[in-house]
């Protein structure tokens, strides 16, 4: 439910009435990390959900393993389930000496809606692989194999991937986490603060070449693709705009961070994912990017429909 005391991120406007809003917090920041526009609570603490898995893969690099290019991608990746998605995991987790009955992501469907519905066509079924979160999930069970740690219990926090993972969470953001939950993929999951995030998505693009933070950020830009999909907002937005980093979580967080120190994050309170787009676009325009029109028009829109044709949108309200 969305938090009336938080202010209006997006409205919802059918034959030009607005029936409905989206509340939630935003916060940007300028090239030298100071905030340059707030609204609502960005230093309220929230669950990054999937925004934190470049520093959950930064701990996969600590841990010694070898990842590079795609796989490294893969590692920090919302993927679509896409056949090369789904071939990168399983080629992970071969090298490790692992199949796909070491994860334990839950069963599901591809994230995005075409490969669902094409798998579900052909007689598939829900499976681990098919999660989004599996290539995460093999990167640690890599990390797992490679340092001799027991692959069963690499969800608990208190195992050696899961510290490391929640220490480069903590550098990254400069906080020490409010709440610690479990994750839609049985991860251990930690509160922190928008701007927090936003700072942490600053710093792995500041870091120095060839450190663990700088290698994950150069890979997830090299390969948007594998972070995302080929038909989804974070891979086109890192391909139109040069040296951008984005990255989408689930409850409608997202975050976003740029070579010159520039970077953002929001949350929609209610979590609508109809809203994320719009929201991002303006969020993008106000942050100065500019070079990527076509693509930040296309992030926008938001149609309603009324039998069948365009009757309203969903649009930014700030």
């Amino acid at each position: 439910m969305s938090n009336p005391a938080l202010p209006v991120l997006a409205e919802v406007v059918r034959s030009g009435f607005v029936e409905g809003r989206h509340h939630g917090s935003l916060v940007l920041l300028a090239a030298d990390g100071s905030v340059e526009f707030a609204l609502g609570a960005p230093d309220a603490p929230v669950f990054p959900r999937s925004c934190a898995k470049p520093f959950q893969a930064v701990a996969i690099l600590r841990a010694g393993l070898a990842l590079e290019g795609e796989q490294l991608a893969l590692a920090a990746s919302s993927h679509s389930a896409e056949s090369f998605h789904l071939a990168g995991v399983r080629r992970i987790l071969a090298e490790a000496g692992l199949d796909e009955s070491a994860l334990r992501t839950p069963a599901d469907l591809p994230l995005d809606e075409t490969e669902a519905e094409l798998h579900l066509r052909w007689g598939g079924d829900r499976e681990p692989v098919l999660m989004d979160c599996s290539g995460k999930h093999a990167g640690w069970l890599a990390a797992c194999v490679a340092n001799d740690w027991p692959t069963d219990s690499y969800l608990d926090p208190a195992h050696p991937i899961q510290l490391l993972a929640r220490e480069a969470l903590e550098e990254a953001v400069g906080e020490t986490p409010a709440h610690a939950g479990v994750d839609g993929c049985g991860a251990p999951l930690l509160a922190v603060s928008l701007t927090g995030l936003a700072r942490g998505y600053r710093s792995l693009l500041q870091a120095g070449p060839g450190t663990p933070q700088r290698r994950v950020a150069d890979a997830m830009r090299a390969h948007p693709e594998y972070v995302a999909g080929t038909r989804r907002p974070d891979t086109r937005l890192m391909r139109a705009v040069p040296g951008a980093l984005a990255k989408m979580g689930a409850e409608a967080v997202q975050a976003f961070a740029l070579p010159d120190g520039r970077a953002l994050a929001f949350k929609i309170e209610d979590g609508a994912e109809r809203a994320r787009g719009p929201v991002l676009a303006e969020a993008l325009r106000r942050l100065g990017v500019t070079g990527a029109d076509d693509v930040i028009d296309r992030i926008a829109a938001a149609p309603l429909l009324g039998g069948g044709i365009p009757v309203g949108e969903v649009r930014a309200a700030f």
